[in-house]
């Protein structure tokens, strides 16, 4: 088992663990200096391309994205969402996440879940490929949000989907948007740790869309905490240079490159 897995299995009931998103080298070497994962997240599809959803994201995007997320990775985790279509069977689900792989040389795939996907991650990881789960708001299969697990028997048939995900060999388990008395009964009652999204602070680590808690997306649900605004000193910088360049004061001498 690779090493980094082997750390983030072990943080479950001990120390939280930190994961965002990153589509590029850039972002991605100033979250390594604190994230235990990095996830190249599908999210990209409405963060970067404007999508309504995540569902035509291409594995091409992907691959091209989280090759330059790994120049910028060291120490963290570097996990990658698998594309709505591209794991739809056993076949099909090995050959692309060992196109990830090769391609990338990340550490792991992530594999939303339709109830039957637990079997699909029980192939990759007889081929030595690692993955994490994901379970409840599940924007690849379901289109409308909503809050799961707020009943009983609803979060009992979550319990039970993630069970059947870590029977098949996962090493963690995204929960997303789950009431948090359902992140709280998952995270008690299996061995690997938990990772909310929306889903309380139950869950031993927590990930967010990193231009979301940054201010860029312009996408604000509850669940998310906005540490900066970024829009706001991007266009301070975008004015300020528009204002220097039509009053000639930029470029100025020092600016030459013949000095």
């Amino acid at each position: 088992m690779n090493k980094k897995i082997k750390k983030i299995i072990i943080k479950k009931n001990k120390s939280k663990i930190v994961c965002l998103t990153a589509y590029s080298k850039s972002v991605a070497k100033i979250l390594d200096k604190f994230c235990d994962i990095i996830l190249v997240g599908d999210s990209m599809a409405n963060v970067l391309y404007g999508h309504k959803n995540t569902h035509k994201l291409s594995l091409d995007n992907m691959i091209q994205h989280t090759f330059s997320v790994r120049l910028g990775v060291k120490k963290s985790l570097l996990v990658v969402d698998m594309p709505k279509g591209t794991y739809n069977n056993p076949k099909l689900a090995k050959k692309n996440a060992k196109l990830i792989i090769n391609k990338t040389k990340c550490d792991a795939v992530k594999l939303e879940n339709n109830k039957n996907n637990h079997k699909i991650i029980k192939v990759l990881i007889k081929e030595g490929i690692p993955v994490m789960g994901h379970i409840g708001y599940t924007p690849q299969y379901k289109k409308k949000f909503r809050i799961e697990g707020a009943t009983q028997k609803e979060a009992e048939s979550l319990l039970k989907e993630a069970k059947l995900i870590e029977k098949s060999g996962a090493f963690s388990i995204v929960l997303e948007c789950l009431s948090p008395q359902a992140a709280k009964m998952i995270s008690d009652k299996i061995k690997i740790p938990t990772i909310g999204i929306g889903s309380s602070s139950h869950c031993d680590g927590q990930i967010l869309v990193t231009d979301d808690m940054l201010g860029l997306s312009g996408f604000y649900p509850k669940f998310v905490k906005k540490y900066a605004n970024i829009n706001r000193i991007i266009e301070k910088a975008v004015k300020k240079y528009t204002r220097e360049v039509k009053l000639k004061k930029f470029p100025s001498k020092t600016n030459n490159l013949n000095g």
